[in-house]
C-alpha cells in the first residue's frame, strides 16, 4: 500500500526505513522524500512508525534513553 502518492513510497519502505534507525517522520523524509511535498502523508507515516515500525520505540515507550545507547553503540 502507498504510503506518498507524492513520491511512490510504500509502507514497506517505510517500514523498512524504520528498521533502519529512522524513527520519526523527518529521518523517514531524509531517507525517502515521503512527507516533503504536500504533507498528506505525514500522520500516516506517524502511525506507522508508532506501531513498533521503530526497533528502538519501546525503550522510548519505556522511557529509557535511546540517544545515548545509540552513541554508546558507534564509539
Amino acid at each position: 500500500m502507498y504510503v506518498c502518492n507524492c513520491f511512490g513510497v510504500t509502507e514497506a519502505q517505510v517500514k523498512k526505513h524504520a528498521a533502519d534507525g529512522a524513527c520519526t517522520p523527518r529521518q523517514i523524509a531524509s531517507a525517502c522524500k515521503a512527507g516533503t511535498d504536500c504533507g498528506s502523508c505525514v500522520r500516516r507515516i506517524q502511525a506507522l512508525l508508532g506501531r513498533g515500525a521503530c526497533p528502538t520505540r519501546g525503550l522510548v515507550d519505556e522511557g529509557q534513553p535511546v540517544l545515548a545507547e545509540q552513541l554508546d553503540e558507534a564509539a
